[in-house]
C-alpha cells in the first residue's frame, strides 16, 4: 500500500498517536514511518496482514484487496469518498453501496438505447428503422425521483429522414406511506392485454405479494394509438374521419387493478381491466408462470372478456400458453434464449397486446369482423457482446372466424449504454 494511502486511511479513522501497545506486524517496527498508521488500521480491523505475522507493505496489492480495505474503513465510518469513487466497481461487486458517494453524485443520470430493426409481413411492407432513446433519471430527494425519455426514429426507406425528438416519458415516482406512486406520462404494459403509453398514475403496495391499481388516459404510442394508424388498417367506410375499428386510441380511459404474487419459483396474478372506449371492454385475467426444469419456464393465462359493443359480440373466453428457455442478458455476453407462445384470443379479451404494438404491427386485416385472432409466435435472442443483443421473432396469426392471416418476421439489434 502506498505511503499516502496508509496515512490517508489512518487519518480518516482519526489516528493521532501511537495509542496501541502491541506491535501486530514484525516488518513494521517502532520508529517506522508507517508504525502509528498501520497500528491504528490493524486495531480497527481494517488491515489484517499475512499469516506469517508480516504486513507486507512492499508487496503489490490487487484492486479487490484494496476495495476490501476501503469497505472495512467505510464500515468504521471513515470518510474515504475519493477512494470509494476510485474502487466503485469493485465495491459494487463486493455488495457494498457507497451511500455517501451516491448522495454527493450528480442528481441526473443519462442512459440510452439504440435499436435497429427490420420487419417484413403479409400486411406490412418491408420496413427498417433506427430507434434512439435517451433516458433521464433525476433525484428529487432521498425518496422521490423524476424519469424522462426522449425518442427519435429514422426510417431507412425514408429519404427525407425523421428529425423529430419526442419527450414521451415524464413522470415522478416515490412513496406515500407504504404505497409506491408513479405519476405522469409513462408506459402502461401488461403485455398479453395491452402495451401502450398514457398520462396517469400507478399505485402499488407490497413486495412478494403486490396489490396495484392504474388509471390513465391513452396517449399516442409508437404505432397503434393514433387515429391515422387505425384508419390505415381498419378503414373509414362512412367517411367520418374516424377509423371503423381500432385497438386503443388517444384519450381512451383505461383502469387496471390486480394482485401479483411470487410464491417460490411460481409467479401468479389476477388482473381486471376496464376500458372506456368504443368497445367498452371489461377483461379478467388469471395467469401463472414457473420453472418446470432448470432454466425452462412454462406460462399460461386465461382471459374472460365482456363488451357492450355489438361489433365485438363474439366469444368471451381466450387463453395463452408459452414456453421459454433461458434468455439473453445484456450484461452477460454469450447468454441466449428461445421462446414460443400460442394464443387464442377473441376480440373482447384484449386491448392492444405487445404483439400488435412495439413496432411488431402483426394483425389479420379482418381481426375485428373475425372476432380476434389465433396463432403462434416464436423467437430467439443472444448477447453478442456486453450491452449488444440480437433477436429474431416469427409470428403466424389468423382471424378466428375470418379468412385472413398474417405472417411476419421481425429482427432487431439493440445497443444499450
Amino acid at each position: 500500500m502506498k505511503k499516502s494511502l496508509v496515512l490517508a486511511m489512518a487519518m480518516a479513522l482519526g489516528v493521532t498517536a501511537s495509542a496501541y501497545a502491541a506491535n501486530p506486524f514484525s516488518d513494521v517496527p517502532a520508529g517506522h514511518w508507517a508504525y502509528d498508521a498501520v497500528n491504528k488500521l490493524a486495531a480497527e480491523g481494517v488491515v489484517d496482514g499475512y499469516p506469517d505475522g508480516t504486513y507486507g507493505g512492499d508487496k503489490l496489492m490487487t484492486r479487490y484487496e484494496m476495495a476490501q480495505i476501503v469497505a472495512k474503513a467505510m464500515a468504521k465510518g471513515a470518510n474515504v469518498d475519493k477512494l470509494a469513487a476510485e474502487f466503485a466497481d469493485e465495491l459494487d461487486s463486493l455488495g457494498v453501496r457507497v451511500a455517501n458517494l451516491e448522495k454527493k453524485a450528480d442528481n441526473v443520470k443519462i442512459t440510452g438505447q439504440i435499436r435497429a430493426s427490420y420487419r417484413s409481413g403479409d400486411n406490412s411492407a418491408h420496413e427498417s428503422y433506427l430507434r434512439t432513446r435517451l433516458f433521464l433519471n433525476g433525484a428529487i430527494n432521498e425518496d422521490w425521483t423524476y424519469t424522462g425519455r426522449f425518442q427519435n426514429r429514422q426510417y431507412f426507406d425514408n429519404e427525407s429522414g425523421d428529425d423529430g425528438l419526442d419527450l414521451n416519458w415524464a413522470y415522478v415516482s416515490g412513496p406515500i406511506g407504504g404505497v409506491k406512486v408513479e405519476a405522469g406520462r409513462q408506459d402502461f404494459v401488461k403485455s398479453d392485454v395491452m402495451d401502450t403509453r398514457g398520462d396517469g398514475v400507478k399505485l402499488s403496495y407490497g413486495d412478494n405479494v403486490k396489490v396495484f391499481g392504474w388509471a390513465f388516459k391513452a396517449a399516442s404510442s409508437d404505432w397503434t394509438n393514433s387515429n391515422e394508424w387505425n384508419m390505415d388498417i381498419f378503414g373509414d367506410a362512412n367517411s367520418d374521419g374516424e377509423a371503423d375499428g381500432a385497438l386503443l386510441e388517444d384519450n381512451d380511459r383505461i383502469y387496471v387493478a390486480g394482485v401479483e404474487a411470487g410464491i417460490g419459483v411460481v409467479d401468479a396474478a389476477v388482473r381486471y381491466y376496464k376500458a372506456d372506449n368504443w368497445r367498452d371492454n371489461q377483461i379478467w385475467e388469471a395467469s401463472v408462470a414457473g420453472e418446470i426444469a432448470k432454466d425452462l419456464t412454462l406460462k399460461g393465462s386465461y382471459f374472460f372478456g365482456d363488451s357492450d359493443n355489438a361489433v365485438v359480440d363474439g366469444d368471451d373466453s381466450g387463453y395463452l400458453v408459452g414456453l421459454s428457455y433461458r434468455g439473453a442478458k445484456a450484461s452477460q455476453p454469450g447468454s441466449w434464449g428461445v421462446y414460443a407462445n400460442y394464443s387464442d384470443r377473441p376480440m373482447s379479451t384484449f386491448l392492444e397486446p405487445t404483439l400488435f404494438a412495439g413496432g411488431y404491427g402483426v394483425f389479420p386485416s379482418d381481426m375485428i369482423d373475425g372476432d380476434g385472432y389465433q396463432g403462434f409466435d416464436a423467437g430467439a435472442n443472444v448477447t453478442l457482446a456486453k450491452n449488444i443483443v440480437a433477436g429474431v421473432k416469427y409470428v403466424d396469426v389468423e382471424s378466428r372466424e375470418g379468412n385472413t392471416d398474417d405472417q411476419t418476421i421481425w429482427s432487431e439489434l439493440v445497443f444499450t449504454f
